[in-house]
């Protein structure tokens, strides 16, 4: 009896314990950290859950996939034939109509008429597995989703079935992960149902090839003026390479990535066999035709006022295919007066006649930019007569050499080193500046003209070489170089070295960007970026679809800005100055002329306070294919083009008509500026003048007898000195040496830089600059490339100046 209760206790026991084991068991299949593993791996799962969960989400997936596909259905019609709606571009009175954008007409044209190699072209370099895979590539999908995991340059993978499904069927860019997903599903189904040929021949026909082109045919008339069944293997493979962006890989817009893209096109057809080693070698980077308007788009104006609409917006990172298909109402900042003035001043065939014996040379291209200062809106471009003739747009993508327009960047960085305007230097004729040019080489200037010992307002107005050449050397050229970047001369601007001669215009500049830095002066040191695009709504709803950010950064301070402002009035205000012909409006002016070395280029860069305009004129010779002198013409046919000339006179005339106009009928001023000291040679208007004056220094209780200001001259041997030795020589005169340091070649502790010849009190602190020895080597910085090609620059620079500056850099120029 004891011994069966004992039995009976034994087997409970084990049976509790058991199902105790087999809780546990269950528990640590769900439950963490797992009681039986010790260490890290309690805290894992174990091989059942990962499986199990492997097994789900593959299911899972399988059957989204199979839903997916078994939902998805190829439509019956293309996107294209619904949807597409032009964009219609205004004035910046959203009503006046400058053109618009829409898709041309495009001509179908069967697959099997076009030769061979323009289909392969496509399929070598979008899609070179597109004759054997499904529709989707997974080895290429699974290669860019690790890239993009990494993070990596982000990559997509769509093949051209699936390119063709985004564009046939939803006529869209698809960018999301979903859309995607869809898109792959459609491309999966296309391929059970349509043939490759089918396939490719459609993407032909849909695709986007820039300048307005939808469809090979369309492409094939816009590069080449031939029919698609005609293009040869160069052209097809051009028209393929441009494919990714159309509008950065343009021939006309960046000829040396297009030619690479070109090149990588023919190689990969070579070695996908699609042509012959023979034909590779004699491949030759085919000719295109001008970029033209849209057919839709209005000839004259029009078309230069919308490439740069689809140009901003392109360079906002947004789909250029949605301008032409999306329906959106675009307001512009260009002023529809304006523009009209621009024209009819750049036109003129009384200042500047086209026919008979005073007649300019053909080649002469005359640009006009107005910009708003106070928020960067570009209100009037002129870059040429008619875009359908010659779409080439001077204005924002010619240039040539800047001449004395860059003078008053040196002007602003002495300034802002403490340099007053008062200071005076030697403004003599051919007057050796050390350290300016190599050897005993002496610089000159305008006209040989000598102006004695003058300060820096008369050598602005007058445009002194010799001045502003010592000017640069005792600011340092680098200086001159950062105050026009900041202005707003893009840092790859060519020529634009930290050289003695950039002080004289040796960098060349674009029209739109010389205005760019006139403006930042008219807005009194605040920095705008230009921009032409206001607003973009859809064309119905009026929702806003794109509202451009502009910034208004301060770059220089107040101060610096009035008197640089007041210093550059004079150029218009002091009688026989280089500007005194806008002195006309009757409105406060500040602006400069310029003019390079053998008249190359002429400028008048000038601001009121509401507006910054510049007039260019440079003549290119489209034969020779290099810039020339410009040919004199109209009432100037026997003197040299120089700023003082075409340039003020038609800056003038077209100042007078926009500032007529109701905006601009407030006359506003310039801040007031008050000299330390008058300039002795500065002429009084006859007439009060709406710009500041020099205030008058405050008369003594008791009269006394004026007395010749005392001055010391700044030695001329500095350069080379040790510090102790400078400083000597300085002490013996009562001045005292303040040095700065600058990398040089020259060996550390030697002056590099001294203002000798400069006129400066006894007692006066003169800057030095010693070498810190040669600058460390850093690796060489990827430079950026030029957005817009532009003429070869001028052989030489501005009057007054001729041959190189030490170390290089270019011919620079001053005068007029």
């Amino acid at each position: 009896m004891a011994s069966s209760a004992r039995q009976t206790k034994g087997t409970a026991r084990t049976a509790s314990t058991a199902r105790t084991a087999t809780t546990a068991r269950k528990r640590r299949f769900f439950n963490y950290p797992r009681s039986h593993v010790k260490g890290f791996r309690r805290w894992l799962p174990s091989w059942r859950v990962l499986l199990g969960t492997f097994l789900t989400g593959v299911a899972l997936v399988a059957g989204v996939v199979i839903a997916a596909y078994a939902t998805t259905s190829v439509p019956s019609e293309p996107a294209y034939a619904t949807q597409q709606q032009k964009t219609t571009v205004y004035y910046d009175d959203g009503a006046s109509e400058i053109g618009s954008f829409q898709v041309e007409n495009r001509v179908i044209v069967p697959f099997d008429t076009l030769p061979e190699y323009v289909g392969n072209a496509v399929v070598a370099s979008e899609d070179e597995t597109f004759w054997e895979n499904s529709g989707i590539d997974i080895k290429g999908i699974a290669r860019a989703a690790v890239n993009n995991l990494k993070g990596g340059a982000r990559q997509g993978a769509s093949t051209i079935t699936q390119q063709y499904a985004e564009r046939y069927y939803s006529d869209e860019t698809i960018s999301s992960y979903v859309g995607k997903f869809r898109e792959a599903m459609l491309a999966l189904r296309l391929t059970q149902e349509q043939d490759k040929e089918e396939i490719l021949g459609n993407y032909l026909n849909t695709i986007y090839f820039g300048r307005g082109a939808h469809g090979i045919e369309a492409a094939a008339k816009a590069y080449f003026n031939v029919p698609a069944a005609q293009l040869t293997i160069s052209q097809a493979a051009l028209i393929t390479a441009v494919i990714p962006s159309p509008n950065r890989y343009d021939p006309a817009v960046n000829p040396e990535i297009a030619q690479e893209k070109w090149q990588r096109v023919i190689n990969r057809m070579a070695e996908h066999d699609f042509i012959s080693a023979e034909e590779k070698a004699a491949a030759v980077f085919p000719e295109v035709q001008p970029k033209k308007p849209a057919a839709n788009s209005k000839g004259g104006q029009a078309g230069y006022l919308l490439e740069l609409v689809e140009e901003e917006w392109a360079n906002s990172g947004r789909d250029v295919e949605d301008l032409y298909k999306k329906g959106y109402k675009v307001v512009t900042t260009f002023n529809k007066s304006m523009q009209e003035l621009a024209v009819k001043t750049a036109e003129n065939p009384e200042t500047l006649p086209r026919e008979g014996d005073n007649a300019a040379s053909p080649y002469l291209t005359p640009s006009i930019v107005s910009i708003d200062p106070a928020d960067g809106a570009v209100k009037a471009v002129y870059g040429g007569p008619d875009y359908v003739s010659k779409p080439y747009n001077t204005a924002t993508k010619g240039a040539a050499q800047a001449g004395s327009t860059f003078k008053p960047f040196t002007l602003v960085a002495a300034l802002e080193k403490g340099i007053d305007l008062s200071e005076r230097y030697d403004g003599n004729n051919n007057v050796q500046v050390p350290g300016f040019y190599d050897g005993d080489r002496k610089v000159v200037n305008f006209g040989d003209e000598p102006y004695g010992q003058i300060d820096l307002v008369k050598a602005t107005a007058n445009s002194v070489n010799t001045v502003y050449a010592a000017l640069n050397m005792e600011v340092g050229p680098q200086a001159t170089v950062d105050a026009a970047v900041k202005a707003g001369i893009p840092k790859n601007t060519q020529d634009l070295l930290p050289v003695p001669s950039n002080v004289l215009g040796s960098a060349t500049v674009r029209p739109i960007d010389l205005a760019h830095a006139y403006a930042t002066f008219a807005a009194q040191g605040y920095e705008s970026t230009p921009h032409v695009v206001q607003s973009v709504t859809t064309l119905n709803a009026g929702a806003e679809i794109w509202e451009p950010e502009g910034r208004n950064e301060q770059v220089f301070a107040p101060d610096v800005m009035a008197a640089a402002t007041y210093a550059m009035t004079q150029v218009v205000e002091q009688k026989g100055a280089s500007g005194a012909h806008a002195k006309a409006l009757g409105r406060p002016v500040a602006g400069k002329t310029g003019t390079s070395n053998d008249n190359k280029s002429a400028w008048f860069a000038g601001y009121v306070p509401q507006l910054a305009t510049v007039v260019g004129l440079y003549q290119y010779n489209d034969d020779t294919k290099a810039q020339e002198s410009i040919t004199s013409f109209g009432k100037w046919s026997r003197q040299s083009i120089t700023g003082g000339t075409w340039p003020v006179e038609a800056w003038t005339s077209y100042m007078e008509g926009v500032l007529a106009l109701p905006q601009y009928a407030d006359v506003q001023e310039f801040p007031k500026y008050t000299m330390k000291k008058p300039t002795p040679t500065a002429t009084p208007s006859e007439e009060p003048s709406d710009v500041p004056t020099i205030e008058e220094p405050v008369e003594p209780e008791e009269p006394t007898e004026p007395e010749e200001p005392t001055t010391v001259t700044v030695p001329t041997n500095l350069l080379g000195k040790s510090k102790a030795e400078a400083a000597q020589i300085l002490a013996e005169l009562d001045l005292t040496a303040s040095f700065t340091e600058a990398y040089s070649p020259e060996p550390p502790g030697v002056v590099i830089r001294a203002p000798g010849g400069k006129q400066v009190a006894p007692g006066s602190r003169v800057s030095i600059v010693l070498s810190k020895g040669p600058e460390p080597v850093a690796p060489e910085p990827t430079p950026t490339p030029t957005p817009t090609p532009t003429p070869d620059p001028p052989e030489s620079g501005e009057e007054g100046s001729t041959g190189q500056g030490n170390a290089g850099g270019g011919q620079g120029g001053g005068g007029q």
